[in-house]
């Protein structure tokens, strides 16, 4: 980020080269910062259906039940005296079970696919360049040019599954099968005297449909998922300038009292950020933050430990709603200490704490 820091004093010497860029109607002795609007979001939750509701077929078989039946096996007759009667035995055919149905189901099918959703539009940022290498100005603000890039939109791919076929039933026929028995008649009468012959029956047993083969349908519920996706309200990137107290634009300590080898902040370290930075950020300004450690332990450790504490820092300042656009964070381990304590040098802890510090200092915002 370019730290560039404008005070009444500066307006006198560079009114010519920076007349449309610097604040209007400065005040003398006054300091002022450059500040960029923020991108205001909202989250919205989107419903879509991930598998689709289609019906189940449940098929039930054709139900019979077995009847007896009394059939004439043998019809009266008359038996002669003298010339008998002639008989001939006859193949009777009858139904022994009736035709039906069969219901076979077959099933749903289903097609996987995706849908994709849009969580964060299209925006841009203003970037500015390096200097000209073949700039002849003194000033380091000269030759340079402002860029409006794009930042691309963010998507986010769902699976969801998609009816192919519904599902459908196919009947096959159930074919019934037939039986015979049997009866004598008869051919020629007796020509004399007769005696009579009863008539003999029998029984039979067949199976008759009492209720064809039916189907019931069940519907499945069709399952949804929400998702979140991020809508731009306010469009942000326009750039302001706010006067700024002038001790502000250069380095001021919080006076957090780290403990050592310790990342973590502590309750009352909360308070004083909340106290002494936060007001400085709700005016929309941006502020670099630096972390240092005493020289007790090595220059790796130390260097670790110095850039988690800016980041605990920067986290919590994030979580109290500060736009992460207005913070920057770094550490500098133990190559800037404050007094003569370096490696083996006999110190107190009050001098050794000295070290153990994290300052800010109002910047201009890209």
């Amino acid at each position: 980020m370019k730290k560039i820091l404008f005070s009444g004093m500066l307006l006198m010497f560079g009114a010519v080269a920076f007349a449309q860029d610097l604040p209007e109607n400065p005040e003398p002795g006054k300091c002022y910062v450059r500040c960029k609007t923020p991108e205001v979001w909202k989250n919205e939750d989107v419903t879509i259906e991930i598998a689709p509701a289609y019906k189940r077929i449940v098929t039930h078989p054709a139900e019979y039940e077995t009847v007896t039946e009394r059939v004439l096996i043998k019809e009266a007759g008359q038996r002669l005296v003298v010339v008998p009667a002639v008989w001939e035995t006859k193949t009777i055919t009858y139904t022994a079970k009736e035709d039906a149905n069969k219901l076979r189901v077959i099933a749903a099918t289903f097609s996987s696919d995706t849908e994709t959703i849009e969580t964060k539009a299209a925006s841009a940022n203003w970037e500015m360049s390096e200097k000209a290498p073949d700039c002849e100005s003194s000033d380091p603000n000269d030759c340079r040019y402002w860029c409006y890039k794009p930042v691309p939109a963010k998507f986010v791919t769902v699976p969801l599954t998609k009816l192919a076929k519904d599902a459908t039933t196919a009947s096959s026929e159930v074919p019934g099968y037939e039986k015979t028995y049997t009866k004598r008649v008869m051919v020629t009468p007796p020509t004399t005297k007769s005696v009579e012959i009863p008539a003999v029956y029998g029984s039979i047993k067949k199976t008759v449909l009492v209720k064809d083969a039916w189907q019931e349908e069940v519907t499945i519920a069709a399952k949804y998922k929400t998702v979140t996706k991020e809508i731009l309200v306010n469009k942000g990137g326009l750039t302001t300038w706010k006067e700024v107290e002038c001790s502000l634009v250069n380095n001021t300590i919080l006076p957090i009292n780290w403990n050592l080898g310790s990342a973590t902040l502590t309750s009352g370290a909360k308070r004083i950020i909340d106290s002494r930075l936060l007001p400085v950020l709700k005016d929309g300004v941006a502020v670099a933050l630096e972390s240092h450690t005493d020289s007790r332990g090595t220059k790796a450790s130390n260097q670790d430990l110095s850039e988690r504490r800016a980041q605990a820092v920067t986290n919590y300042l994030i979580s109290k709603g500060v736009n992460p656009s207005q913070l920057t964070g770094n550490g500098f381990g133990e190559s800037k200490l404050t007094n003569r304590c370096a490696d083996g040098v006999s110190c107190t802890e009050a001098e050794h704490r000295a070290n153990r510090r994290t300052t800010f200092r109002v910047i201009n915002q890209k």
